[in-house]
């Protein structure tokens, strides 16, 4: 009688299942990103690498790209809640938001 391959492989199918309920675990208990604390990090002049470093990616992206205006509108949307950065060359320019304090 052989048991050793079954053996590892229903500890391997055992391993990677707890893997995988560890990250998902870990991911929804972390807080959400888009937090008015987040959002005031933001500020003029960043880039868009860093503020998604902070927000993360956003929902939408709205590219206009007229000849002279070069703006992207990044909207970041959370339930009802929806924040608003508008980039012109790349940099922050503005920021909106309807996130509650």
């Amino acid at each position: 009688m052989r048991h050793g391959p079954d053996k590892k492989h229903a500890r391997l199918v055992g391993l990677l299942s707890l893997m995988t309920l560890l990250a998902f675990a870990s991911s929804s208990c972390s807080p959400p990103r888009l937090r008015q604390a987040n959002v005031d990090e933001v500020s003029e002049g960043m880039s868009k690498k860093q503020v998604e470093s902070i927000l993360g990616p956003p929902t939408t992206i709205d590219a206009k790209d007229a000849l002279s205006l070069k703006k992207t509108n990044y909207i970041y949307q959370q339930g009802a809640e929806t924040v608003t950065i508008i980039f012109k060359d790349d940099k922050v320019q503005t920021k909106s938001s309807t996130l509650s304090r």
